[in-house]
C-alpha cells in the first residue's frame, strides 16, 4: 500500500477519533455540571480538563503523523516494481545506451559500473561517457561505492 494513502487512513481514524472524544468530553461536561454542587472548584473539573488535554495532544500527534507520512515519506521502489524506460524515451537513445539501459533493466534496476563495463566490453572512458549522457537525461543515476560506482535506474 502507498504511503499516501496509509497516511489518508491514519488521517480519517484520528478525525473519527476527535469526533468520538469531543461527544465524550461534551457528555462528561454535562454530567459533571448537573451533579458536582461545587461549581468551577470541583475536582471533577480538574480531572476533565486533565482528560481533554491528553486525548486532544494524542489526536494532534496522530494527525500530525498522518501529515508526514502523506506529504515527507518517499516511496522505496521494490526491485521487483523496476520499470523500463518508455519506448518514447528509448528511441531517442542510441543502440548501445539502449543496450546499457536494458543490461541494467534486467539486473533488477542496478548494476556495478564495472559489471556493464565487463558486458558490453567497452573502455572504462566510452561507458563513462555513455552513463554520464544516460546521467544527464535522467535515466540512471550513480552512487559512489567504495571504489567503483553503482548504476541505479530511475
Amino acid at each position: 500500500m502507498k504511503n499516501r494513502n496509509v497516511g489518508i487512513m491514519i488521517l480519517v481514524i484520528a478525525l473519527f477519533i476527535l469526533f468520538l472524544i469531543v461527544s465524550y468530553n461534551k457528555a462528561l461536561q454535562d454530567i459533571t455540571s448537573a451533579t458536582c454542587s461545587m461549581g468551577p472548584t470541583c475536582s471533577m473539573n480538574t480531572a476533565i480538563n486533565a482528560q481533554k488535554t491528553i486525548s486532544y495532544g494524542l489526536v494532534g500527534l496522530l494527525v500530525l503523523g498522518s501529515l508526514y507520512i502523506i506529504f515527507f515519506m518517499k516511496e522505496k521502489l521494490d526491485p521487483s516494481e523496476v520499470t523500463k524506460p518508455s519506448k518514447k524515451v528509448l528511441s531517442k537513445l542510441d543502440e548501445t545506451e539502449k543496450k546499457i539501459i536494458e543490461l541494467i533493466s534486467n539486473n533488477q534496476g542496478s548494476m556495478y559500473q564495472s559489471d556493464i563495463m565487463k558486458e558490453m566490453d567497452l573502455s572504462k572512458v566510452k561507458i563513462t561517457r555513455l552513463l554520464d549522457k544516460l546521467e544527464s537525461s535522467g535515466l540512471v543515476e550513480r552512487k559512489r561505492r567504495g571504489m567503483t560506482n553503482i548504476v541505479v535506474m530511475r
